[in-house]
């Protein structure tokens, strides 16, 4: 693989040099501060970008204080007590997206916070200390204990609660293609994700870097050259959990 100083080095080129690539670059949200959201929050992030997936992101943030209002702030208490035909009344709140496969999620992966809570003492402790040199063991867990976690949702819910990950959209695996990687171009195999997940730690070991740079860096290296200011301008425009 290519060192990754060449990488970094595209990025700050197409970016406009060092100083306005460092604008993109933020920092991941410490763990200790990963650990003080609460459960309601961690449920409504997910639930976020489980709808968020095949719906464009600013119809579900028109309608999110509508959500929060109809799922009762994504209070489990409140959630889990619900009697089926509460839930079934949601296919006639207009305050949601009237998707009955999706709001059946809100339910089941409350039961999966609420019983890694009871665990680990909060969804927040389990959620930070899970190591990042195994992010794709994580995918794998909300996957098979979460409810449509799977694919790349998984990994919006990573990162847009702060916690220092990578992201594989299109750009990213094509400069990990570019860099040497021997991987297909879906990226979806447990072959291809342990690949890319020894690539993540030998370039964090290399670099020092967050996972979250590298992941952006590569991301920025390649692709649809998008301006700075409209970059800034997303970042941080799907986050439930502050």
């Amino acid at each position: 693989m290519k060192k990754f100083k060449l990488i970094h080095d595209a990025a700050k080129k197409r970016k406009g040099g060092d100083k306005e690539l460092k604008k993109l670059l933020t920092a991941p949200t410490k763990l200790s501060s990963l650990k003080r959201i609460t459960d309601d929050r961690y449920l409504a992030q997910i639930t976020r970008c489980v709808f968020n997936a095949g719906f464009h992101w600013r119809v579900i943030s028109s309608k999110w204080d509508g959500f929060e209002e109809a799922f009762h702030g994504f209070d489990l208490g409140a959630l889990l007590t619900k009697a089926p035909e509460e839930w079934e009344a949601y296919l006639e709140d207009t305050r949601v997206i009237r998707n009955w496969q999706k709001i059946q999620t809100v339910f089941h992966n409350a039961a999966m916070v609420d019983e890694i809570s009871e665990e680990h003492g909060s969804f927040g402790k389990f959620f930070a200390d899970w190591p990042v040199s195994d992010q794709v063991g994580l995918m794998k867990y909300l996957h098979k204990n979460g409810s449509r976690l799977g694919g790349k949702t998984a990994q919006w819910f990573i990162r847009f609660t702060g916690k220092d990950s990578f992201m594989l959209t299109g750009d990213v695996v094509t400069a990990l293609i570019a860099s040497g990687l021997d991987i297909n171009e879906n990226a979806s195999s447990q072959r291809d994700q342990k690949k890319i997940q020894e690539a993540f730690n030998h370039w964090h070991d290399e670099t020092g870097l967050p996972y979250t740079h590298l992941s952006k860096l590569l991301s920025y290296s390649v692709g649809d050259n998008v301006p700075v200011d409209v970059l800034s301008g997303y970042q941080g425009s799907q986050t439930v959990t502050e």
